[in-house]
């Protein structure tokens, strides 16, 4: 069964009769807060769970996991619970950190057609079905990296509705003619007599800026907004209309305007780039994570471990087919990102570059549903083990990343360790050995917990 709210049976009903009680005398307001803070302070036990970790090579032996609140209080073979804690017998299923995901778009669930002109509502209604299904298939964090999903992030920890964690970094920027100006040709650019950008891309996904001036007020504009870091487009796209892949997209001087400016917030510039030219203007600019980097060289493989920045990955998303309606030049730039691959990584393994995992789907919820195989895809180039730690160790490590501005602070993510968040996924098999159970989250997660609360249990 699945249950967003499952707590023990019994604690619940007493929940409930107080509640109805105090409705009854009109008091609920007063005490209300009181009973939220005894909710949050509720336990579970995990026993008899093997362990992976989020860092090591094989798991655990037998163990018990307490979990009070939303952290891991206690992990050891007798560890005990309190007397009103929920107690989950793990049979010898695997234990791990819930998955994390480096590179998603929560809004773009659509057709680019139909994604560019309907209404914004709807795009909000399509969002928050997405942060559910992301939920589901075991994905309890993920940072995404170009739109407005804060409204979306509200309703989830209001408790509203069930989805991920999100970290953001707001809308988007990119230039005139580049990846994220979706406009027809038709539309002028607004300093040559064109009207402002409407569209849903526009309005919720992406700036159109140049020069340094738009760059500034925009950085501000989405820092503002409640963004957790920024993100620039400086090469060119497989998606773009325009833009072919080899260009570069933005000046050194735009990329140091927004990179100084992340750092003024205590964070960081993040940047879409394919080309060797573009990451190296990047990193040099300041940019502290390159998206992408598929046609990355060894000189600027090297570049980018002496500046210890990050390299957050994709595969899955250049092995299937484009969203409908995708055009010839689109589906020969995915090729040539496809075929870049395989030495980026080698050189990323050279080089101990830190490497962050991430799938960057869009166009439909359909095509999201091949979000865990990811994890499957990368086997060409990693072992079981690095591939679970890139999905939650490392992109862990990427959120802290934004300092300050990441807004869980309470504990570490992508680990289990006492202390640490309570995102944890039950797992029937053991994902060190077939890395392909982490594509079937419908049968082989049996739990799914985020923030100590569990979303789903079909143990029984």
């Amino acid at each position: 069964m699945t249950d967003y709210r499952m707590k023990d049976r019994t604690a619940r009903r007493k929940f409930m009769v107080a509640t109805a009680a105090l409705v009854a005398l009109g008091t609920l307001g007063s005490v209300f807060a009181p009973l939220q803070a005894w909710a949050e302070d509720s336990a579970t036990l995990f026993s008899n769970v093997r362990v992976f970790d989020g860092t090591s090579r094989a798991l655990s032996k037998p163990i018990n996991v307490l979990v009070e609140g939303e952290l891991i209080k206690a992990i050891g073979a007798k560890v005990s619970a309190p007397e009103n804690a929920a107690h989950i017998d793990g049979g010898g299923k695997t234990l791990m950190p819930g998955l994390i995901d480096a590179h998603v778009h929560l809004i773009w669930n659509q057709g680019m057609g139909a994604w560019l002109n309907t209404r914004p509502s709807l795009v909000t209604v399509l969002m928050l079905k997405e942060a559910e299904n992301t939920l589901m298939r075991g994905f309890t964090s993920v940072r995404d990296t170009a739109g407005d999903p804060f409204g979306v992030r509200s309703a989830i920890e209001q408790g509203l509705y069930p989805g991920p964690r999100i970290q953001g970094s707001g809308m988007a920027m990119g230039i005139t003619g580049g990846h994220v100006d979706f406009r027809p040709l038709t539309d002028k650019p607004r300093a040559f007599g064109g009207p402002e950008l409407s569209s849903v891309a526009h309005q919720h996904a992406a700036y159109v800026v140049d020069g340094v001036p738009e760059v500034l007020a925009a950085s501000r504009d989405i820092m503002r907004s409640g963004a957790n870091f920024l993100k620039m487009t400086a090469s060119g796209s497989v998606t773009g209309v325009y833009d072919p892949m080899d260009i570069s997209e933005f000046s050194y001087e735009e990329l140091k305007a927004a990179a100084d400016e992340a750092e003024r917030w205590n964070t960081y510039l993040a940047v879409h780039t394919y080309t060797d030219g573009s990451i190296e203007t990047a990193l040099k600019a300041g940019a502290k994570v390159i998206e992408h980097g598929n046609l990355i060289t060894e000189k600027t493989m090297k570049l980018l471990a002496e500046k210890d920045a990050w390299l957050s990955t994709q595969t899955g998303v250049f092995m299937q087919p484009l969203p409908p309606g995708s055009s010839e030049d689109q589906q020969n730039k995915q090729k040539l990102a496809l075929d870049g691959l395989d030495n980026m990584f080698k050189l990323a393994k050279k080089y101990k570059i830190k490497i962050a995992l991430g799938n960057d789907l869009v166009g439909s919820a359909k095509v999201k549903e091949t979000q865990n195989e990811e994890l499957v895809s990368r086997s060409k180039w990693f072992s079981n083990a690095e591939i679970l730690k890139q999905a939650t160790h490392n992109n862990g490590k990427l959120f802290e990343l934004a300092g300050p501005r990441n807004p869980y602070q309470k504990g570490p993510l992508g680990v289990v360790k006492e202390g640490a968040y309570a995102d944890l996924l039950l797992v029937d098999g053991d994902p060190l050995r077939d890395i392909k159970i982490m594509a079937d989250p419908h049968n082989k997660f049996k739990i799914i917990m985020k923030d100590g609360k569990i979303y789903k249990n079909t143990l029984n």
